[in-house]
């Protein structure tokens, strides 16, 4: 099985350089307007893109995106407008993944859930809250639909735990970079490069770090040791700080093209 996620990984690998992933929660600030965020992110060079399922308790999420979630479902996006965008980023030739809470999943149909991703052109699912433990029914629902079950790790998570958690991951491991929740920062967490080291030891999957993430220069700096950069609450600031769609969409583009250049600056 591979997936347009695992080819991306094999190109920038090829490239030497670490692949720039973009995310947007479903929904934001419009349906309509998150179509043309990703087409933003599809012109200002991002390599992936990660579409989240807004969620009513995000416990990974910092308020830039919680709020960002908040605004999406007030306007009532449900699962449908989840695999819509999934499909608009995949139809603009961008591999791209969904990241949901587990509730969302169990609500929609497990086996039915991994169907639409691979439906819709998805490479994967990101499922920050569910636990190895708990995963029997997605296991088994993801390899009949042949998409990559993400799981995320973070400075927290044992050295006895972390082999046990990265060879049940596929496409990437997600490195959260800090404890705490997402949100743009000065620094990246100086623990992220020991979390990517530690990671390398148990798997040859690529490790995309998350968390923090906000110009060229940070981008730069993580793509030194890890093989992608994943970009939330940067690029929903761009949007939230404009004063309307236009002039957000065009500082989305902006940003993607900074933080492209910054990934091939790495190494």
């Amino acid at each position: 099985m591979s997936t347009p996620l695992d080819d991306l990984f094999v190109k920038v690998r090829a490239e030497n350089r670490a692949a720039l992933i973009a995310y947007i929660p479903a929904g934001f600030p419009t349906i309509e307007g998150c179509k043309k965020v990703i087409q933003a992110f599809v012109e200002g060079g991002v390599d992936a893109i990660e579409i989240g399922f807004p969620y009513s308790d995000p416990v990974m999420d910092g308020p830039t995106i919680q709020a960002a979630a908040d605004q999406s479902l007030s306007q009532g996006t449900n699962a449908a407008d989840v695999f819509d965008a999934l499909k608009v980023a995949t139809d603009s030739g961008v591999p791209a993944v969904v990241m949901t809470y587990w509730n969302p999943i169990e609500k929609y149909g497990v086996e039915k859930f991994a169907q639409s991703i691979a439906a819709n052109g998805g490479s994967g699912v990101i499922t920050p809250d569910l636990t190895i433990e708990e995963s029997a029914g997605w296991k088994s629902a993801v390899e009949k639909s042949e998409i990559n079950p993400i799981y995320v790790v973070a400075p927290s998570t044992s050295a006895q735990r972390l082999p046990q958690v990265t060879s049940r991951c596929g496409g990437f491991v997600y490195a959260a970079s800090l404890m705490g929740v997402t949100g743009t920062r000065t620094s990246v967490s100086s623990g992220a490069p020991d979390l990517v080291a530690r990671i390398r030891e148990t798997t040859d999957l690529p490790i995309a770090v998350g968390l923090g993430v906000s110009t060229r220069e940070q981008a730069k700096g993580v793509a030194g040791y890890a093989d992608g950069v994943i970009v939330g609450s940067a690029f929903i600031k761009a949007m939230q700080d404009a004063t309307n769609e236009a002039e957000g969409l065009k500082s989305v583009k902006e940003l993607a093209q900074q933080l492209s250049l910054g990934v091939r600056e790495g190494r």
